[in-house]
């Protein structure tokens, strides 16, 4: 089994409360950085990681921390993006869950790295039961002295507070989490100014996911330099995925970056091969917003090679035969699953989930939905399938925030690879209502 930085203890019985947490080696991250560092030499010790944003971008933290903004007498803040609203994506839920001191610990630290003196977790609206732990959790640090006034004696001050969304997908998005934690409507924001430099009421802000945020934790104890060596190249440490679909034992697991995908899929550490004996058909290794895999580019490369579980390998080929890590929302799809069924059915949640700011994504969102409506449920014809790719490239690229690319690659991707899928939809209106392309396929090969 792979080493584990976060979920080393998650089941020990009462981690979730401070003093088994302490018990474990809790909190010996905040005595290190607040008695032994400075603000700065954190940030450079997560700069040697090379730690990632775990939350989808995939920026290096380190270098989005150098960028705050620092003038003289303004407040700084940090938020935690804990919204995890992407489909397929259940990983920080699970920490949140099992480590809430876990959060906590990773919070104080990067606080005083930014220099921020009040700090927000922002939860996902669907997530009320987790700030209750959270909560809980927050106050027996405060009963504990690490947090609110002169934490160990440091002379450092952190005041951290919980924040509860309304369940809206796109208040994921940094700037429109902002925008809801000020109490406005959570539509994204124009950029620049970034929010490092206009953010929480107009001051610097470092907006950090839960996982990241939990990694400074490792970091700081036990050096920079040392997380650097796991993983491989720039896709250092170790990373969660929320593993579902058709897999024999789906579930959240921490891996080092660089295991195979193959391996992941099917070695017994891990999620032992596809469910009921069926064959592997796709994989969306990254959350709903990242293109769909055939089964030929899910293991292997376009060149042949071993696809591994990094940012660069599932990146390989680019969107002609690659994907994106992502946030980790590793979905598998068997033999049995309709691709155009699937790709509908993301399509009318970011439909649903289009803030409606911007007109591609507000109009081209709503049409994909109809287009794709209509040829699952044997209505569309061959035209559809080019106004599909049409819409796709009204959207892409020209929209205030990332949604709008979340909603066109997933079907972009799906006709460049299943194209054959989405005609036989047209060809066969009848007989796909009630039978699956690929097993019909099957049958006729064999």
């Amino acid at each position: 089994m792979a080493r584990k930085l976060l979920l080393e203890h998650d089941s020990v019985p009462g981690i979730e409360t401070f003093e088994v947490y302490k018990k474990h080696g809790g909190y010996r991250s905040v005595e290190k950085a607040l008695k032994k560092m400075s603000p700065q030499e954190v940030v450079e010790e997560v700069q040697k990681s090379g730690l990632r944003g775990r939350g989808g971008a995939g920026f290096p933290t380190g270098m989005k921390w150098s960028f705050l903004a620092k003038p003289e007498g303004v407040p700084r803040y940090l938020l935690c993006n804990a919204d995890e609203s992407e489909p397929g994506t259940f990983k920080d839920r699970y920490l949140m869950e099992k480590l809430p001191h876990l959060l906590i610990e990773g919070m104080i630290v990067s606080s005083y790295a930014l220099g921020a003196n009040l700090s927000y977790i922002y939860i996902r609206g669907e997530y009320m039961w987790i700030l209750d732990i959270l909560e809980k959790a927050i106050d027996e640090a405060y009963a504990k002295g690490y947090l609110g006034k002169n934490i160990l004696g440091s002379g450092y001050d952190l005041d951290l507070r919980v924040a509860p969304g309304g369940g809206a997908y796109i208040c994921g998005e940094e700037t429109a989490l902002i925008e809801s934690l000020e109490g406005k409507r959570g539509n994204p924001r124009m950029k620049p100014p970034f929010p490092a430099v206009k953010g929480l009421w107009g001051c610097p802000t470092v907006v950090n996911n839960v996982e990241t945020l939990m990694a400074v934790v490792p970091i700081v104890n036990d050096g920079g330099d040392e997380y650097a060596k796991i993983g491989i190249g720039k896709s250092t440490g170790t990373k969660l995925i929320s593993a579902g679909g058709n897999l024999v034992r789906p579930g959240v697991y921490e891996l080092e970056m660089g295991l195979s995908v193959e391996e992941f899929i099917y070695g017994d550490d891990w999620c032992r091969g596809i469910a009921n004996g069926k064959k592997l058909k796709a994989c969306v290794p990254g959350g709903s917003s990242v293109p769909i895999l055939p089964a030929h580019l899910v293991t292997k490369t376009a060149a042949g090679e071993t696809r591994l579980m990094t940012y660069e390998s599932l990146a390989d080929g680019g969107f002609a035969s690659g994907s994106m890590l992502g946030s980790g929302g590793f979905i598998i799809f068997d033999e049995d699953q309709c691709i155009v069924r699937n790709t509908w059915n993301f399509a009318r949640f970011y439909a649903h989930e289009s803030c409606g700011q911007c007109s591609p994504c507000r109009e081209g969102t709503g049409w994909m939905e109809k287009v794709l409506n209509r040829l699952e449920h044997g209505q569309g014809n061959l035209r559809d399938i080019e106004l599909l790719e049409e819409i796709n490239k009204k959207i892409e690229g020209n929209t205030i925030c990332p949604l709008g690319d979340a909603a066109a690659w997933p079907v972009a991707a799906a006709i460049r690879h299943f194209r054959e899928e989405f005609e036989w939809h047209v060809s066969h209106r009848e007989e796909s209502q009630t039978r699956n392309y690929g097993l019909l396929k099957e049958s006729l090969v064999g």
